[in-house]
């Protein structure tokens, strides 16, 4: 069984909202100046992904273990490597450090991940108004699960130097943990939040203020961070054995005359991808060819379109006013060609988005959309949970049989559904469009809530090729 040697750590956190993302991406972007960082992401999450490919200038990779196997974890770790040498892999948790899918088990948590990849865990603690205090906090989460290697802490909205001298000794006295950095509570140290989250680099990076907010947070880092601890810490990482790879075993065997060209909306409004999809589409025969369905006129020539996650609902009215595209995509999907919609994707295959008046800039107004599926959608509401479901007919991703774990992330409900809607989708777990019934299919065009990753559901790639091939 082939081994992985790579000084890796583990960057997680006591809760949710203790700044993980933003030290992350500090740390990430300090180091990268002069080490080549390989970045990763615990769980599902799509754009904190994009802030780690920003300054790192390699992708980051999901990594979930309700989602994935064992197996595929290690995989998907391995595969981010494949071809190149990196110096320093980095891994952003989710949530605190123990927070998972269930309450009596580890599964889908953080401290999963770091148990499978074998890695050493830096604590983030949100040290506001608590000194003493942090080290019981720092004690609990070492004892825990000592399976679990916390190898160090990062105190966080530290107040004042005093503030930081009591807590560090506070904790290196009671649990022997080193305390590698205090981070000040610093206004320039937040990211910019809306519905979903944090806002998408795809959309922020080219603005005066976001790459001075990147430079500041990255500065902050490196005068309260001790790096080279946080390196060495990374570097007593063990190897981990890898499985046979299963999930990305090289070429399908296509040639060029096989190949199909997928088209793949990539913007502002929608950038929502794991890039292991698209690697794993590329795998099977795909040339991805992206596309704006902002900015172009029309569909390139392709055999399929995947448009993913994003916030339509944001570009409402820029998406309507295209209405060249807006047609292209409705001629396309009356002609058969295969088209996938995730969630975005959904909402920008339906017949309008009707806005809501006060979220984020939005004005409470209705706008057309593409119109191949027959539905309005409306932003109220608020889902967000894994979902678990099988395909009850045959679509462009999945036939009767096949089952899937994974995720839905929303503020939006469908209304005006036809009574003679074709759903494909029966979700055991989550909430889908209705009644527990997820994926509307009209033609040969397929949209739904659920974001599916392909190395957990391994039928999306070589499925939605196959049908692209055959509509070619």
């Amino acid at each position: 069984m082939p081994s992985i040697d790579m000084p890796r750590v583990l960057l997680a956190a006591d809760r949710s909202s203790a700044g993980k993302t933003t030290i992350c991406t500090g740390i990430m972007s300090a180091l990268g100046k002069s080490l080549d960082i390989q970045p990763f992401k615990v769980g599902l999450d799509y754009i904190d992904p994009s802030y780690h490919t920003l300054v790192c200038g390699n992708t980051s990779r999901n990594l979930d273990g309700y989602l994935m196997t064992e197996d595929a974890v290690l995989e998907t770790f391995s595969h981010a490597f494949s071809g190149e040498k990196k110096d320093l892999a980095i891994i952003e948790g989710v949530r605190g450090l123990y927070e998972g899918f269930e309450g009596l088990s580890d599964i889908g948590s953080t401290a999963q991940i770091a148990k499978i990849l074998k890695c050493p865990v830096i604590l983030i603690i949100d040290a506001r108004s608590i000194t003493r205090s942090a080290a019981a906090v720092a004690m609990g989460y070492a004892a825990f699960d000592r399976d679990v290697n916390i190898r160090g802490v990062i105190l966080n909205k530290i107040g004042s130097k005093r503030h930081a001298e009591k807590a560090i000794s506070a904790i290196e006295h009671y649990t022997g943990l080193p305390v590698i950095g205090t981070v000040p509570r610093n206004e320039e140290m937040g990211l910019t939040m809306r519905h979903l989250g944090l806002v998408p680099v795809s959309e922020d990076r080219q603005s005066p203020e976001f790459q001075e907010r990147i430079s500041n947070i990255t500065r902050v880092v490196s005068e309260n961070i001790d790096l080279s601890r946080l390196v060495k810490i990374a570097e007593t990482a063990e190897p981990i054995n890898i499985p046979e790879p299963s999930i990305f075993s090289g070429g399908s065997g296509t040639t060029a005359r096989d190949q199909v060209r997928i088209g793949v909306a990539l913007d502002e409004a929608f950038n929502f991808y794991y890039r292991d999809n698209i690697d794993l589409l590329e795998q099977h025969g795909a040339e991805i060819i992206y596309f704006s369905p902002l900015h172009d006129d029309a569909l390139p020539l392709v055999d399929g379109v995947y448009i993913g996650g994003g916030y339509p609902e944001l570009f409402a009215g820029e998406l309507a006013a295209n209405e060249s595209m807006r047609r292209s995509i409705r001629r396309a999907s009356a002609d058969g060609m295969p088209i996938y919609g995730e969630c975005g994707g959904l909402m920008y295959l339906a017949e309008r988005i009707v806005t809501k008046s006060g979220m984020h800039g939005m004005t409470g107004e209705t706008f057309e959309m593409v119109g191949a599926i027959p539905i309005t959608v409306e932003m109220r509401g608020k889902v967000v949970s894994y979902n678990v479901g099988g395909f009850t007919m045959n679509t462009p991703i999945g036939g009767v049989g096949d089952a899937f774990r994974g995720h839905e992330f929303h503020h939006s409900t469908i209304t005006d559904i036809p009574d003679d809607a074709e759903f494909t989708i029966k979700l055991e777990r989550g909430t889908g469009i209705k009644d527990g019934w997820d994926g509307i299919m009209v033609a040969n065009t397929l949209a739904g809530y659920a974001h599916l990753h392909a190395c957990s559901y391994l039928r999306f790639a070589e499925a939605f090729v196959g049908a692209c091939r055959k509509s070619a």
